[in-house]
């Protein structure tokens, strides 16, 4: 039996059933019938529209956003589903700031929860840069499902890992 790296951490009961799901071909029928359709938002220009939306919605007094784009370099595993870095460099007698936004490409075909979980997840960065109960509140704050929608995309991310794409 394959472990389930994107579900370490949680109870056996939960990855026990999700295994079953695998082998019994049935995960897959599960996912479509929660979210039947993947997102439209494909290209870098639509994900920065759709990041600013949210950013504007929910953290309009935090830092300026440089970048949005998703990334095809990112490691799922380790840096699980995207990456948020804040960069700062000298430029004569100033500071300069960056926050960028890179989503691992393979969310270009999740559905939009999914995608709004990740952004909600990266956009908590700007305020909150560990992960505490600060960060999970606003993460929650901006994604009212957050915690099942994270459980969701870690189901779907082990799905694409054992079987391939979904949509």
């Amino acid at each position: 039996m394959h472990t389930l790296k994107y579900l370490t951490g949680y109870p056996a009961t939960l990855t026990d059933q999700i295994q079953r799901l695998i082998d019994h071909e049935k995960l897959g029928e599960m996912l479509l019938k929660k979210y039947p359709a993947p997102h439209q938002v494909k290209t870098d220009k639509a994900l920065y529209a759709f990041i600013m939306d949210m950013k504007n919605q929910y953290l309009r007094q935090s830092s300026p956003i440089s970048k949005i784009v998703y990334d095809d370099k990112i490691d799922l595993l380790h840096q699980a589903l995207g990456l948020h870095s804040f960069v700062s460099r000298v430029q004569g007698s100033n500071l300069k700031a960056k926050n960028e936004i890179r989503i691992g490409s393979v969310f270009k075909t999740v559905p939009l929860e999914f995608l709004s979980m990740i952004a909600a997840h990266e956009l908590a960065h700007l305020r909150e840069k560990q992960h505490n109960k600060a960060f999970y509140k606003l993460c929650v704050y901006m994604e009212p499902n957050y915690h099942q929608l994270e459980l969701d995309t870690r189901i779907y991310m082990t799905y694409l890992d054992r079987v391939g794409p979904l949509y």
